[in-house]
């Protein structure tokens, strides 16, 4: 597999995470909110993925601070369907503050560069993002 249908892929695999977190509300709340994107803020769903800020933004104008657990059951969705492995190397009381958007970046990129090295790890060492590869 290339690199541009592994990327497609990951296309794929984060909107059928954001179609199972909208779902959560109702199919036809999902479709609102699909047909409020692309109408309202011009953003179609085939796009979201290139647009996360965008999409990210739209969200919580939408929701207000709601938008906050929209993205959080996004997050945990990708989380399952990328099979993701991250390490925290820090102290256990101190979370990395990661955006939705970095989120994504960094499960992009490790996705992506699974294919090269056969598993992957996100590694964030005391606020500073850095990609191991094997």
């Amino acid at each position: 597999m290339d690199r541009n249908n592994h990327t497609k892929k990951f296309d794929e695999v984060l909107l059928d995470s954001i179609d199972e977190a909208l779902s959560s509300l109702g199919e036809s709340v999902k479709k609102s909110i699909y047909f409020h994107l692309e109408n309202s803020f011009l953003i179609p769903k085939l796009d979201i993925p290139h647009r996360i800020a965008d999409f990210s933004n739209a969200l919580e104008r939408v929701f207000g601070s709601g938008a906050k657990y929209l993205e959080l059951l996004i997050m945990k969705n990708l989380y399952m369907k990328a099979n993701c492995s991250y390490k925290w190397k820090g102290p256990k009381w101190l979370v990395p503050d990661l955006t939705f958007e970095e989120y994504i970046k960094l499960v992009r990129i490790s996705y992506e560069a699974e294919e090269k090295i056969g598993t992957f790890e996100v590694i964030i060492d005391a606020g500073e993002k850095q990609e191991q590869r094997e």
